[in-house]
C-alpha cells in the first residue's frame, strides 16, 4: 500500500470517528433537552430565530427570491413580514421536532387534532388503504402522530427519503416510528405496500410530494405559484396501481404548539382519474394552504431550480422514460425512472 492512500485511510478513520463523536453529542444533548417544558424550548427557539435570520443569514437568498416570485402581489413591506414569520415558525419546528422525543401520546393527541378522521377510518374499516398527501407546510413531523387517531384495524406509514450518514439517519427513523408509524424509505415503497395487501392488512402512507423531482424523475409540470413547476408522481401511481383511496391533509397552525389536521376526500377510485389529474389536484389544495398562511411553507427549500427550458434542452422522453438527448440509441445508457 503506497504512503498516500494510507494517509488517506487513516484522514478517513480520523474523520469517521470525529463524526461518531459529533453525533453522540447530538443525541445527549437532543435527549437532555427535550424532557424540558415547551416554553423554555420556545425561549430557545426566539434565539435561533436571531441566528438565523440577523447573524447566520440562513438562505436568505433562497428564500427572499421564492417569495417575491411566488407573490408578486405583495409589496416589499408584506413579504419582509412574511419572511420574519417564516424564521419564526422554523425555529419552532426544530425545538417541537426536538419534543417528539418525549411527548406521551395523551399530550401529542392534545397538540395535533385530525378532523374528520372518521371519513378515513371509514375507508380503512372497509379493507381499503389509504394515500395522504401533504406537503412541507406546518410542522410535518408531527403528523406522525396519526396511528393514534386512525382505527386499530389499520397500520400507518411514511416515505422518507434516508440521510447519507447512517447514524443520523437511525436516529431520525426512531423519532418519526415514536406515534406508532411505519417509516418507509422511498426506494422501498412499493414493495412494502404490497407486503401490506398481500397481508390484507390497510394502511395509511403519507406522501410529502412538494421536493424538487430529480431530472430523471420529472413527467409533469404544474403551474404553482406563478412558477412552471416540475412535480412528483409516484404517489399517483402508486395509488392507482393498488387502488388506494386519496386523501389531502390540510393543516392550520392554531397558535404556537397546537395543530389541526383536516382530512379531505379527493377520490376513493384513483382509476377513474385521468393521468396526472390527482397531482394537480393536490397541488391546488397545497397553494391554497400556502396562500392562506405563507409562513408555515419550507421557502428555504430551493424549489424552482430545474426550469422547463434547462429539461427541454438536456433531456427527451422515450416510450415514457426520461433520458439524455442523443442517448436513446445507446446500449450503455441507462436512464433512472424510479421515485
Amino acid at each position: 500500500m503506497s504512503v498516500c492512500r494510507k494517509i488517506s485511510n487513516f484522514v478517513g478513520i480520523i474523520a469517521i470517528r470525529r463524526m461518531k463523536v459529533v453525533y453522540y453529542l447530538f443525541v445527549a444533548g437532543c435527549y437532555l433537552l427535550s424532557p424540558l417544558p415547551l416554553r423554555v424550548h420556545y425561549l430557545i427557539s426566539d434565539i435561533v430565530f436571531v441566528l438565523m435570520y440577523y447573524v447566520i443569514r440562513y438562505r436568505r437568498r433562497v428564500v427572499w427570491k421564492n417569495l417575491t416570485s411566488s407573490f408578486p402581489e405583495k409589496d416589499e413591506a408584506e413579504l419582509r413580514r412574511i419572511e420574519r414569520r417564516f424564521y419564526r415558525f422554523l425555529g419552532d419546528y426544530f425545538v417541537e421536532t426536538l419534543k417528539l422525543l418525549s411527548f406521551s401520546h395523551e399530550e401529542m393527541k392534545r397538540r395535533v387534532v385530525f378532523k374528520n378522521i372518521e371519513v378515513i377510518n371509514e375507508v380503512l374499516e372497509s379493507g381499503q388503504s389509504c394515500a395522504l398527501y401533504l406537503g412541507h407546510y406546518c410542522n410535518w413531523e408531527w403528523i406522525s402522530s396519526m396511528p393514534l387517531w386512525v382505527t386499530p384495524a389499520a397500520e400507518c406509514g411514511q416515505i422518507y427519503h434516508p440521510l447519507e450518514n447512517k447514524d443520523f439517519d437511525r436516529f431520525f427513523y426512531k423519532l418519526r416510528g415514536r406515534m406508532g408509524a411505519h417509516t418507509i424509505p422511498m426506494s422501498d415503497t412499493l414493495r412494502r405496500l404490497l407486503e401490506f395487501r398481500q397481508r390484507k392488512q390497510p394502511v395509511v402512507v403519507g406522501y410529502i410530494s412538494d421536493q424538487v423531482p430529480l431530472w430523471f424523475n420529472i413527467h409533469h409540470w404544474v403551474d404553482v405559484l406563478n412558477h412552471d413547476t416540475p412535480v412528483l408522481t409516484g404517489a399517483e401511481r402508486i395509488a392507482r396501481k393498488l387502488n388506494h383511496a386519496v386523501f389531502y391533509l390540510d393543516v392550520r397552525r392554531v397558535k404556537r404548539g397546537y395543530y389541526e389536521a383536516t382530512l379531505k376526500l379527493i377520490t376513493r377510485d384513483p382509476s377513474q382519474s385521468k393521468e396526472y389529474e390527482l397531482t394537480d389536484i393536490y397541488w391546488q389544495m397545497l397553494e391554497e394552504s400556502i396562500r392562506r398562511a405563507p409562513e408555515y411553507w419550507l421557502w428555504s427549500h430551493n424549489r424552482w431550480k430545474r426550469t422547463r427550458e434547462e429539461f427541454n434542452r438536456r433531456f427527451e422522453v422515450v416510450n415514457g422514460k426520461v433520458m439524455p438527448k442523443g442517448a436513446a440509441g445507446s446500449e450503455s445508457s441507462a436512464p433512472c425512472t424510479a421515485e
